[in-house]
């Protein structure tokens, strides 16, 4: 019954010197208890001689002397303490190795549940119980369990570390404030750790929308290889029909063309993998870090948080995947493999160019001319349609979308995906340009026409010399001469191809672009030269055949 009270009643026990139960416990002429260690010592530090508890001063010191009945309380107090630890010992863990141990059990350490701020020390269930039931201690501040708590105290003045300052960057004492951080920017510490929780949180979840684009890129490329293995087949299956109504002497053609074809789907593939894997990776980055930060922004230490989130480590990746993608290049393979058979294929050459040109055709769209982009000496037609160079130079604005020295125009419309397709009547002409530009080419002053300036396009000289200005520029032999010219581009191919409309020819083709910009359709019918180059080019109406 006793020892029940005792327990009861433990705060009776406690030294409000020490907070700690009683040593060796003396009586002061009020009648109150302290350790006797405790109370010999703040005389021996205070000013003045009186009771810590209800301030009652004394002349002279006081003789202390021990309080038998109370000592012998004390000693059954923690015996049935002991008692206590003893029979809970074996339901509460041992600490191990990693885990913080309680700072007041002896022998066996047990698993510490809250460290106390105020105390600087961290408890057992067992330990932890006058935190919880002494109204002094109630006021404490009890976290999850930490180490090396002596770290939140200023080294320099052996006092709480309660401030953070903005300036250096650290968190201070007040001696510290006053001393060495008098000017600096300082708040509390429970400021500044609510502030960088939150930029912890907003961190999390850019990490997370980090993961979330990787990953949907990694839908996109799957989907990319997916369709390259479409047009793969689809290239395979024109090949093969080709080549079965070959007799033997082109049967190896038919081979070279299916390996060809199977060697660049390969290395799409390859490609895929690599980028896939690239993506996992960076993900796996990505889920470790944000780990840590969703770990790190869950804490309620305030000291630990903004201690550690100076050592994060290094910012997550920030490649830009964007305009990545897998880039097939089949487009006119069959063309090709064909065309080295031209002498013996004829007939199926031109089957296979027809049913290329339908193909392109589908993809047909509606171009008219810029004004806005004409150079001042072009003629553009009412409805945008047709364009011819002219005597007089108008005077127009030289806006930053205006050709200034090279006679040319641009389409209206621009194209940033996908495939398009139009036709330009180029009949009755001794020079022309055409094909496509990107949005930010060079307009004024002298210009070069060639893929590394943003031109992709193919040109007319001297009535019958064909090239394409690729860089070396390439001559093109043509079989006769092009009264309509069809432009085809896959954006995301990088193909631009250029067609002989009415002898369903391919002409030339650029391969292996790479697009970021919006393309727009090029036009220059060139000088008129004397009356000889005065026909217009006129933008036509695609007729796609049955």
């Amino acid at each position: 019954m006793a020892a029940a009270s005792n327990l009861q009643s433990e705060d009776q026990f406690l030294c409000s010197i020490c907070l700690d139960v009683f040593t060796d416990p003396v009586s002061t002429p009020c009648g109150h208890n302290f350790c006797k260690n405790c109370i010999t010592e703040h005389w021996n530090t205070s000013d003045r001689c009186q009771c810590p508890m209800c301030n009652e001063a004394f002349t002279t010191r006081p003789d202390l002397r021990v309080n038998t009945l109370f000592s012998e309380m004390v000693v059954q107090f923690r015996q049935s303490a002991q008692q206590k630890t003893s029979s809970s010992s074996s339901e509460q863990q041992v600490s191990k190795p990693g885990e913080v141990p309680c700072d007041f059990c002896t022998g066996t350490k047990l698993k510490a549940l809250k460290s106390c701020l105020v105390c600087l020390a961290s408890y057992c269930e067992t330990h932890l119980e006058p935190h919880l039931t002494t109204s002094r201690l109630k006021k404490h501040q009890l976290i999850d369990p930490v180490e090396n708590l002596e770290d939140r105290m200023c080294m320099k003045h052996d006092k709480p570390l309660e401030l953070f300052c903005k300036t250096d960057q650290t968190c201070v004492c007040m001696l510290c404030l006053v001393v060495d951080h008098k000017m600096h920017d300082v708040v509390p510490v429970k400021e500044e750790y609510e502030g960088k929780k939150a930029k912890l949180g907003k961190t999390e979840a850019e990490i997370q929308q980090m993961i979330q684009k990787r990953r949907l890129k990694i839908q996109e490329i799957k989907h990319s290889v997916d369709l390259s293995e479409e047009n793969a087949d689809r290239e395979i299956a024109e090949g093969v029909q080709v080549f079965t109504a070959l007799k033997e002497s082109v049967e190896r053609g038919q081979a070279n063309l299916i390996k060809t074809i199977k060697e660049k789907q390969k290395t799409t593939e390859k490609q895929a993998e690599a980028f896939i894997k690239e993506l996992e990776q960076e993900i796996s980055e990505l889920t470790k870090r944000r780990a840590e930060v969703e770990q790190l922004s869950r804490s309620e230490d305030q000291l630990h948080l903004l201690q550690s989130v100076q050592s994060l480590k290094a910012a997550p990746p920030t490649k830009d995947w964007t305009e990545v993608s897998v880039r097939p290049s089949y487009e006119g393979t069959v063309v090709k493999a064909v065309a080295q058979l031209e002498e013996t294929l004829s007939k199926e050459i031109k089957k296979l160019l027809e049913d290329e040109l339908k193909r392109v055709q589908q993809y047909a769209v509606d171009v008219t001319l810029d004004p806005d982009t004409a150079h001042p000496h072009l003629i553009l037609s009412d409805d945008g349609k047709q364009v011819n160079h002219g005597d007089v130079r108008k005077n127009l604005p030289d806006n930053p979308e205006r050709f200034s020295n090279y006679v040319s125009v641009l389409g209206k419309q621009s194209f940033s995906s996908g495939r398009f397709y139009f036709e330009v009547q180029v009949k009755g002409k001794t020079k022309w340009d055409l094909g496509v530009g990107r949005e930010s080419i060079n307009r004024k002053g002298g210009i070069t026409l060639r893929p590394k300036d943003g031109y992709w396009i193919i040109c007319l000289r001297n009535g019958n010399e064909y090239e394409a200005p690729a860089g070396p520029d390439v001559s093109l032999s043509l079989k006769s001469q092009p009264q309509k010219v069809g432009v085809f581009v896959d954006y995301e191919e990088g193909l631009v191809s250029f067609y002989d409309v009415d002898a369903a020819a391919l002409i030339y083709s650029f391969t292996g672009c790479y697009f970021t910009e919006k393309l727009f359709p090029f036009f220059s019918p060139c000088f008129h030269d004397g009356g000889k180059n005065s026909a217009p080019l006129i933008i036509s109406p695609v007729n796609q055949a049955e």
